[in-house]
């Protein structure tokens, strides 16, 4: 049985198509389309239902010190109100999930990817162990929504003095300056019985609703890994590029004497295609007809107006400006070798 958020009776009078997604029913896209969702919220704002995420506040004596060790990041420099990007790693440095850790005024919050909530959960429970005195909360209560695009702030301009990656209180629930689109924007935290009264307040202001087919067109043009794409449980932070998450000096963590010795010979890449032919995952590129590496997400940019991907190749192949071939059913097609950001 699908999970549905308390937004599913209004995506269906949108006119949403809803597909299964992580064990959940979700809009994919809405009656104007994909690339028309992609567009309003790069030039514009659209408004996400994202009450799919996993929410798990995290109180007790020794929190911080359990964050510190099971997440890749330093939480301690977190100021009251203020978020961070971390990795979740195991033993061998590979990525159980990654998350946002906020520090709030009495407790930390941790925000997991949807297809990942219950592993997270499972493995903060089996890993609390070690501490004493701390409370696991899944806040299934709250059912998150993400107002992105340059013009979110004129939509909520009370808003708009509120710093990236810091949260407040606005008309009874918290909201951080987050999102996953490479635009501006902010992330709700709605109790469930006021979902459909603030989605109802986007939509009147004439915002545009947005599925997860945007959501994911949005992240790939801007370089932002996705769980199951980018991350697994054998690749992992360093891999992705994101060393800047990893304090190695922070003290012991998960997975850090493994990250410490990993040997990271591939890269992740932009890679800009001038012919219509569309990469996916696990499509091979080629040198020389040598394979030099796979890509992880592929799609037609709607930005771009070309198809574009983000893929994992060996380090001597990896500079920007790189020609490269990738294999699509059985017919090679030149690429670029661009940035993870692609736009």
């Amino acid at each position: 049985m699908l999970k549905r958020t308390p937004l599913y009776e209004e995506h269906l009078a949108l006119g949403a198509k809803m597909v299964p997604f992580a064990g959940w029913e979700m809009p994919v896209s809405y009656p104007s389309g994909i690339i028309a969702e992609h567009l309003a919220v790069r030039s514009n704002v659209g408004i996400f239902d994202i009450g799919h995420m996993g929410v798990i506040d995290l109180s007790g004596t020794e929190t911080l010190a359990f964050i510190q060790y099971i997440a890749t990041n330093d939480a301690s420099l977190l100021s009251e109100n203020e978020c961070q990007y971390s990795i979740l790693c195991n033993e061998s440095g590979g990525a159980i999930d990654d998350i946002l850790v906020y520090r709030l005024k009495d407790r930390y919050r941790i925000v997991a990817n949807a297809s990942n909530t219950d592993k997270v959960l499972a493995h903060f429970n089996e890993q609390v162990k070690k501490f004493a005195g701390i409370n696991i909360e899944h806040r299934s209560g709250l059912a998150m929504q993400s107002l992105q695009g340059p013009k979110a702030k004129d939509i909520a301009p009370e808003l708009s003095g509120l710093k990236h990656n810091h949260c407040a209180d606005w008309k009874g629930m918290s909201v951080s300056r987050t999102g996953y689109t490479g635009e501006d924007g902010f992330e709700f935290f709605v109790p469930k019985e006021n979902s459909v009264e603030v989605w109802r307040g986007f939509i009147d202001r004439k915002v545009q609703p947005c599925g997860l087919g945007s959501r994911d067109t949005l992240r790939l043009e801007a370089g932002l890994p996705l769980y199951g794409h980018e991350y697994n449980d054998a690749v992992g932070p360093l891999e992705v590029g994101y060393s800047w998450a990893v304090k190695f000096e922070k003290g012991d963590f998960i997975g850090k004497a493994a990250l410490k010795n990993r040997m990271v010979g591939k890269k992740l890449v932009g890679l800009k295609l001038s012919e219509k032919a569309v990469p996916r995952e696990g499509y091979l590129i080629k040198v020389g007809g040598k394979v030099v590496g796979q890509v992880s997400s592929g799609t037609f940019s709607p930005t771009l107006k070309t198809p574009a991907a983000l893929a994992f190749i060996d380090k001597e192949f990896s500079r920007k400006g790189q020609a490269v071939e990738i294999e699509i059913r059985g017919n090679l097609y030149p690429a670029v070798v661009s940035a993870k950001k692609l736009v």
